[in-house]
């Protein structure tokens, strides 16, 4: 049975996400058996939330199935790189951007094709004639799976949308908020695509008549989906690795930033970055909820969280095998001026390349276990009152950054 009280949330991030499979390969090396209730994944983080989702057997397995995959994946598998295909991309956008939209201008709706995408996921998740996922259902009906939640944002209207499938008992599975809510059914791979589309690099995707694309975009409480299904601990794997305050103030370029630069920067603050204000606006509430008791609390609950991040800048460490790139693609990239940033954010959340996912992968485990005993002390307590002894009231500690740093001041 699932820990229908533990949720497990995976953040964006491109080829990053294989981060977040090192430190999986930890967690169900230690606790084979855990099963957490909760899977809530937005962009890469969704498509490995879902392949958890429709797992068959323990975590262990589904997590060494799902490594040996990503460690054989090739930039091909994602999206289309050969030379015809982005050339006419380039050529139609230059053409549309020079033509003013004239009618009848050729259309594009994306800089690459990502049809070995949903090929792959559909090779995976098996989908049944009416576009379902089978083993997602079934999980959820054995209680080995309490809900999974993949987030995507609606071009048509502007809003956050949060696609949830659970079984019964589940905390909220709908909820309302400023320009974001949580929608009931069940999940295909058209969501999980939705949930991944990286703006104008790849195609929206259409589900019931609106088009979709990632769901960083504008995903503003990514805790939320997780704590309004019931969640009483989380653990979330960030790809975002925190800066010192020495590294944030050395420059990652020299003179007039290039397009890649600016890009990376843009994706961080739209994807990445907003993990850590709700984590701040999390700790707060618990302090207050802390200290106002159950009585007053007005049916607030204290949730605690762990946020895992990387001790090394992955865009820093995608320099490093920029130059196995595919060579049409290479040649863009570098067009856009990727050998001129010190730390190619940008890039990496592309480097789909097994010498670079690997190492992801050694590192997320690594990090893992140099905090292993943290991790420990998190998964035993029950959650009911914050990370101490179940019933002693004992104040929450806050366990955060793989370096020796508190998560939020």
């Amino acid at each position: 049975m699932s820990d229908a009280g533990l949720a497990l949330v995976l953040s964006g991030g491109g080829a990053r996400a294989a981060y977040q499979l090192g430190f999986l390969k930890h967690l169900a090396s230690r606790y084979p058996n855990l099963a957490p209730g909760i899977l809530t994944g937005v962009s890469a983080g969704g498509i490995i939330a879902t392949c958890l989702a429709a797992r068959d057997g323990r975590l262990d397995d589904a997590v060494d199935r799902l490594g040996d995959l990503w460690r054989g994946l090739h930039i091909e598998d994602v999206f289309r790189v050969d030379p015809g295909d982005l050339a006419s991309r380039v050529t139609r956008w230059g053409f549309r951007l020079v033509s003013g939209g004239a009618s009848g201008t050729p259309r594009v709706r994306s800089l690459v094709d990502t049809a070995p995408l949903r090929e792959l996921l559909t090779g995976i998740l098996k989908p049944d004639d009416t576009g379902g996922l089978p083993a997602i259902a079934r999980n959820v009906a054995a209680g080995t799976l309490h809900a999974v939640a993949l987030t995507a944002s609606s071009y048509t209207t502007g809003q956050s949308v949060t696609w949830v499938q659970s079984g019964e008992g589940c905390g909220v599975m709908t909820w309302e908020r400023p320009q974001r809510k949580g929608v009931g059914g069940s999940l295909g791979v058209g969501h999980v695509m939705a949930s991944s589309a990286l703006p104008f690099f790849f195609p929206a995707v259409e589900i019931d008549g609106a088009w979709y694309g990632d769901g960083g975009i504008r995903l503003t409480a990514p805790l939320s989906p997780a704590i309004h299904l019931g969640a009483r601990k989380i653990i979330a794997v960030s790809t975002r690795y925190p800066r010192t305050r020495e590294e944030a103030d050395r420059p990652a370029v020299s003179g007039y930033p290039p397009p890649v630069q600016v890009a990376g920067v843009l994706l961080n603050a739209i994807f990445l970055d907003l993990l850590d204000a709700d984590a701040l606006r999390l700790e707060q509430l618990n302090r207050l909820i802390d200290r106002l008791g159950p009585s007053a609390s007005d049916g607030l609950r204290h949730v605690d969280l762990l946020v895992l991040r990387p001790s090394q800048d992955l865009g820093r460490l995608a320099n490093e095998f920029e130059a196995d790139l595919p060579r049409t693609f290479r040649f863009l990239v570098r067009g856009l001026g990727s050998r001129q940033t010190r730390s190619n954010d940008m890039l990496s959340l592309l480097m789909f390349q097994p010498d670079y996912i690997a190492r992801l992968i050694e590192l997320g485990e690594a990090d893992a276990g140099a905090r292993g005993e943290e991790i420990e002390a998190f998964i035993r307590t029950d959650g009911e009152r914050g990370v101490g002894a179940a019933g002693r009231g004992k104040p929450a500690r806050r366990f955060g950054f793989f370096r020796r740093r508190r998560e939020v001041n």
